[in-house]
This record gives C-alpha cells, sequence and structure tokens, in this order.
C-alpha cells in the first residue's frame, strides 16, 4: 500500500472531479474505480494518481453521454480499437441528437410566434393571412369538449405508435365539416386534428393542405364560446363573396396549458377559402 500522504480521502477526490461522494462510491460498488485503499477501522476511502486517470477518462466519455457498462467496458479491456469502435458509435448517437434538436428547436420557434400572434391580434376581428402548406393527422370523433383537457383522450389515442414528440403543445385542435358549416351546426366537433412539422414521423391518415388564403377570427374564451364567432365568419363569407367549401380548425392558442387567468384564454377559428383544398373525411 501507497503511503496516505500519496492517498486523497474521497471528499478531496469529489472536489477536484466536481462528483458527488455518492457516484464514487457508487462507482466503487460496481467496479468502475475501486480506491486505492479503504481503512478497515474506519471505513475510509483512499485514491491514488492512477485512478486519477480512470476518473478522467470516466468523465470525458461521461460528457459524450457514453453509458457506464460501455465505459465500463473499455476501461477494463482497453484497446485503441475499442475506443475508436465506441467513440464512433457515440458519434452516431449525437448526431442523432442534434437533429431531435432541431426538430424541438424549429418546434419551440413556432410556438413562441403562435403565442406572440395570439397576444399581438385584435380580438373578434376577421383577417386574411396566406399560409404555407400544412400537413394535418385526423381523427374522426365527434366530441364537445369545454377546453383543453376535453381533448386529452383523444390526443393520447392518436399519439398510440407515433413518437410522443409528435405531440407538441400548441398543435392540437377540434374542426368541423364543409357539411357542419352549411348547416349552421358548430357542436359537436367533426375530428380532432394535429398539425404536423416538416419532420414529424406521425402514423395514420395524414391530409396535405396546400398553399391557402384563410379567413381567421380569434377570441377571448375557449371552446364554449366559438359558436358565435362561426356565425361571424360565415356571415363574412356570405358579404364577401366567399364560400366555405371545405372546413374550419379551431384551437386554442393561450388557454391552461400556459394560464390560469381566464381573461387571457385565446381561441382561434380559421377556414381556408381556397375551393381546392381537401376535404376531411375519415
Amino acid at each position: 500500500m501507497q503511503s496516505k500522504k500519496d492517498l486523497y480521502q474521497i471528499g478531496e477526490v469529489a472536489r477536484l472531479f466536481h462528483l458527488s461522494i455518492s457516484l464514487l462510491r457508487h462507482y466503487d460498488k460496481t467496479g468502475l474505480v475501486t480506491p486505492e485503499y479503504t481503512d478497515p477501522n474506519t471505513g475510509y476511502r483512499y485514491y491514488s494518481i492512477r485512478q486519477f486517470e480512470c476518473l478522467n477518462t470516466i468523465r470525458y466519455l461521461r460528457a459524450l453521454d457514453m453509458p457506464l457498462d460501455e465505459i465500463g467496458d473499455f476501461l477494463h479491456n482497453r484497446d485503441t480499437g475499442r475506443i475508436q469502435e465506441l467513440l464512433s458509435k457515440q458519434l452516431v448517437q449525437v448526431h442523432k441528437k442534434q437533429q431531435e434538436l432541431t426538430v424541438i428547436e424549429h418546434q419551440i420557434k413556432n410556438r413562441l410566434n403562435q403565442i406572440q400572434g395570439a397576444l399581438s391580434a385584435h380580438p373578434g376581428e376577421i383577417f386574411l393571412e396566406k399560409k404555407a402548406p400544412l400537413q394535418l393527422a385526423c381523427m374522426k370523433k365527434q366530441l364537445n369538449p369545454e377546453n383543453y383537457l376535453d381533448l386529452e383522450y383523444s390526443i393520447r389515442e392518436m399519439e398510440q405508435g407515433n413518437s410522443p414528440a409528435s405531440i407538441f403543445l400548441g398543435k392540437v385542435g377540434v374542426g368541423l365539416f364543409y357539411e357542419s358549416l352549411k348547416a349552421h351546426r358548430f357542436k359537436p366537433y367533426d375530428f380532432v386534428f394535429i398539425i404536423l412539422e416538416e419532420d414529424d414521423p406521425i402514423k395514420g391518415q395524414v391530409i396535405h393542405i396546400p398553399e391557402s388564403t384563410w379567413a381567421i377570427v380569434r377570441f377571448h374564451g375557449s371552446h364554449e364560446q366559438a359558436p358565435g364567432f362561426y356565425e361571424k365568419l360565415l356571415a363574412y363569407f356570405k358579404d364577401e363573396g366567399f364560400a366555405p367549401e371545405s372546413f374550419a380548425l379551431e384551437m386554442t392558442l393561450i388557454d391552461y396549458g400556459l394560464t390560469h387567468d381566464q381573461s387571457q384564454f385565446i381561441t382561434e377559428i380559421q377556414i381556408p377559402l381556397n375551393p381546392d383544398c381537401p376535404g376531411i373525411i375519415a
């Protein structure tokens, strides 16, 4: 055994490597890094410089998000070919994570834009907006939600078999078929939908909507206040000589998911003016 003056107590090693004492004990228990000496009387663990090299290697590989079992395998079977193999494998995982983060970044930016647009809108005012092509995942289902919580079960149904990342805050809504709009029948809703991002790997029925101009109205409140604004949109269509030949989408842009203050709730209804938009059918 080395002289104790050449050994370092577990607390000192934890400080030097910015690790917790419990993590060092875990490394010892699993055989990843065993202390040079454990005092039989006090149970104190002591580490030598020889363990420092192992701990530094672990810290480096953990920074690359490499699993501890793979790190342990390398430490006990060191070989340049093996570390090349491990690092190459980890590089693939890093690239995958970068792609996932890029998608999440895009989703967050879209959500921020959606919130900012909702907050800057003039409630009750109808306006036209040209939108880029949309992809909707749809499920035909009659439902009569009073708030976003009433959609949760339907969302979970649509989530089955898909990545949870595909179901993102602010992308979910309800809709009405053309037949319902024509009959001025606004409850119950005819379908639930998710607006898909370009990279969303979702399964099931997907509707592709071309670039279109939409008539949009935003209002304070949630789904229970919507019927009056559908009537306002239909009156606008009649006055302007348009015809709602497709469907309507309705989303709460700001609700309980973002605030407890119901006076801040904002819901949006949008109907495409483009007669070439496909009908949404199941």
